[in-house]
């Protein structure tokens, strides 16, 4: 049975004091709530901070992004082995947002996925296509290159070491929305190709995310669809009672 999992990715915004205000406020309200997994992502230099916070908290803490080496001359960069001593048990890699405005590659992707995997930390991996594809009916085309571009060259990859997540491009931070079946579509073809690349006890164990304006109004419907297993939240994980909300339509 794979466990849901809803993740907060906070993105630029929310320095420590905002964030550790933001993070009690979430688990005070998770009170009572069980079934779920919780994982909330703030910027680097609120990691520590959330971290004291959420020992008290069923909350786990990852990070938005690390870097393609372990060490070395890497100006402004954050190893993964860096990100697990300071408690993330998850990192965000190859959001939509890397893709774009920082032009990312696969071969990175694969590299910090790697880097992840020897720190001890599960990786999400992120995809999906952008407007102009879904127009021209290559929306499934553009999952199976991605996912196929990375997942085989990966050092290793499990269910228990790596979350995929879904992100319909044209969905983020417009207000648009995939449809539940438009959803459910992609992440049974995206199963179906773990499947082939791995095996199907694999796929079948895999957790895979919907990650394209879910909101409380909406998470009910696709967490039910039968391959969505969660949700990578932007907008929605900064407000307290949105987030919840989202958790508990999940539940």
């Amino acid at each position: 049975m794979r466990k849901t999992l809803i993740a907060g990715n906070w993105k630029l915004n929310k320095g420590p004091k905002e964030s550790v205000k933001l993070v009690r406020s979430i688990g005070m309200g998770l009170h009572g709530v069980d079934g779920c997994e919780v994982l909330v992502c703030p910027p680097y230099v609120s990691l520590p901070a959330v971290n004291e916070i959420i020992n008290g908290f069923p909350i786990a803490l990852g990070a938005q992004n690390c870097a393609d080496h372990c060490d070395g001359a890497y100006t402004g960069e954050i190893s993964a082995e860096m990100l697990s001593e300071v408690g993330c048990k998850y990192v965000i890699v190859a959001h939509s947002e890397r893709r774009e405005h920082y032009q990312e590659t696969d071969a990175s992707f694969i590299d910090k996925i790697n880097l992840v995997h020897a720190a001890g930390m599960r990786a999400i991996f992120c995809y999906g296509e952008k407007i102009e594809d879904r127009r021209a009916g290559r929306a499934e085309e553009i999952v199976r290159t991605q996912l196929q571009a990375v997942l085989p060259q990966l050092d290793s990859f499990t269910p228990e070491n790596t979350v995929l997540a879904y992100e319909p491009v044209w969905a983020i931070g417009t207000g648009e929305t995939a449809t539940p079946e438009m959803a459910q579509d992609i992440h049974n073809l995206s199963r179906n190709l773990v499947a082939g690349m791995f095996d199907s006890n694999i796929a079948e164990a895999t957790r895979i995310l919907y990650g394209g304006s879910m909101k409380p109004s909406n998470a009910k419907e696709l967490i039910a669809c039968a391959d969505i297993d969660g949700g990578l939240v932007g907008g929605a994980s900064l407000d307290s009672d949105n987030f919840l909300g989202i958790i508990k339509a999940a539940l």
